[in-house]
């Protein structure tokens, strides 16, 4: 293949997604692409598509129009759709799009560098038919390992060659193929990948497939190659961290790994995302607040607080079990950062149920919520049931909800004025305005992306002189929203720990 073929790998969506763009990377630097920021740059633009919901799927297709018109301004031949989007919808999304010249699902991801080539010598390439990924791999947790070795699971790092290997990892590291994308001191580490659970409104089953956990020494390997690359935090992501382990005949199996991710050199942080309330143990609940290294943080998945409505979501739960769940978490870690996401317009959604959540979130004290409106996804249960809420009423309680939230996660930063915290400086925030710089960073109790910043000032409101990657002890002086600003403090001036 010709030195000069380039690729860019353009991602939307979550941190999953990340991980699956940044082995896809390594797998094409491996097969001597030359990897570019800008897909206007690259002779190949692959955007790796977000098909969660409706939002998501709009800015994966707009993505991949922009990419399209690199055609007529940038060095750009080719634009290829990858992605949960394109697992999900194949030949549907080919059809209705043709400005992306192939559509591939994960099945393509083991030779990516073949199939690019092939599409730019013009070469006609078959889009990908979608399937109920469910069905590929054995009922029972325990006999998927050995089946899934034929299935493809995208991050879990399978199929790598030595010859591939020995081009992206050094003979005496980690063996690893992936590839960093950014330089952020901070990197999503993949656990597992699918779900088991049958939630009505939910379609990433079906497309993601069924529960699979990684072992724990590949994940140990790979957060080793992210410490080797200056990533001072992982971020563990799957569709449901609390199953890890369950198809390896352990649930206890997380327990373990995080002290020895949290020793992992050149890791000093380790976060832990997507716990499931119904299955969140108290052993994990102890290994999360007592391993030195792990951040004070719950991603817990409640979706609504209504008894009644859960149930008809397929999940399991009400206000006051959610509520005992908190106190549980904040009897380990009283300073807790604890986020959410909840889903509002559900088919058959009374005022009833809405005021039942209403008054979960306001007894709550959360830290960050997420407010969606419900919408119908195709192939899931909720699709086909009575009771739907017209678009204005939906829209309308969304407004409700968020407003609510605003106003209680503002105050629930308020709450943190005079405490200490742990931060990760991240780097420099310029917004072209008139405002000043500032330096960001991200608090134990804040997650990447969606959960908030620190702002780091020093006592006469200027910006410290730190480096992103730096772990600063921060006073917390003010908020603005649910952003904190902090003032770096000295060893003397911190406060001793419990």
């Amino acid at each position: 293949m010709p030195a000069t073929r380039s690729v860019a790998v353009v991602t939307l969506g979550c941190t999953r997604n990340e991980v699956d763009s940044e082995e896809l990377a390594g797998r094409l630097a491996a097969e001597g692409w030359t990897l570019v920021d800008d897909a206007g740059e690259a002779d190949v633009a692959v955007v790796n598509t977000c098909g969660f919901v409706e939002q998501a799927k709009k800015d994966s297709i707009d993505a991949l129009l922009e990419a399209n018109d690199l055609k007529r301004t940038g060095r750009t031949q080719k634009v290829v759709a990858v992605g949960c989007m394109a697992e999900r919808y194949g030949q549907q999304l080919a059809a209705e799009l043709p400005e992306a010249d192939a559509v591939l699902g994960f099945d393509s991801y083991a030779d990516m560098s073949g199939h690019l080539q092939r599409i730019l010598a013009g070469e006609a390439t078959a889009s990908h038919v979608p399937r109920d990924r469910r069905t590929l791999l054995p009922l029972a947790p325990a006999a998927r390992h050995t089946a899934s070795e034929h299935v493809a699971l995208p991050g879990h790092q399978q199929r790598a060659e030595e010859a591939e290997l020995a081009q992206v990892a050094p003979a005496s590291g980690p063996r690893v193929v992936r590839a960093r994308l950014d330089d952020r001191p901070w990197a999503p580490l993949k656990i597992a990948s699918g779900c088991d659970r049958r939630c009505a409104f939910c379609a990433i089953p079906m497309f993601r497939g069924s529960f699979v956990s990684r072992r724990p020494e590949e994940i140990l390997a790979e957060a080793a190659w992210l410490g080797e690359r200056g990533v001072k935090e992982v971020f563990l992501v799957s569709e449901n961290t609390t199953s890890y382990g369950k198809d390896l005949g352990d649930l206890r199996l997380v327990d373990n790994l995080l002290p020895q991710l949290a020793a992992t050199e050149g890791v000093e942080r380790v976060r832990v995302s997507y716990l499931q309330p119904a299955e969140i143990r108290p052993d994990l609940l102890d290994a999360m607040a007592r391993t030195p290294g792990v951040v004070p943080y719950f991603d817990i998945s409640f979706q609504h607080a209504s008894g009644p409505l859960l149930r008809r979501m397929r999940r399991f739960g009400d206000r006051a079990s959610f509520l005992a769940l908190l106190d549980q978490v904040r009897e380990r870690l009283p300073e807790a950062g604890i986020r959410t996401n909840v889903i509002v317009g559900f088919p058959g959604e009374t005022e009833e149920d809405l005021a039942e959540l209403t008054a979960f979130l306001e007894a709550a004290r959360l830290d960050v919520v997420g407010v969606f409106g419900y919408s119908d996804e195709d192939g899931t249960e909720a699709e086909g049931f009575e009771g739907k809420l017209d678009e204005a009423t939906i829209a309308e309680r969304v407004a409700r909800v968020s407003a609510l939230v605003e106003e209680l996660t503002a105050q629930r930063a308020e709450e943190r004025i005079g405490t200490f915290v742990e931060v990760l400086v991240e780097g420099v925030e310029d917004d072209g305005d008139d405002e000043e710089p500032r330096l960001v960073g991200r608090a134990g109790q804040q997650g990447p992306d969606v959960d908030g910043v620190t702002h780091l000032v020093d006592e006469d409101g200027g910006m410290p002189q730190l480096a992103p990657g730096a772990i600063v002890t921060a006073e917390v002086v003010a908020t603005e929203g649910v952003d904190l600003i902090a003032i770096p403090v000295s060893a003397d001036e911190a406060p001793e720990e419990d």
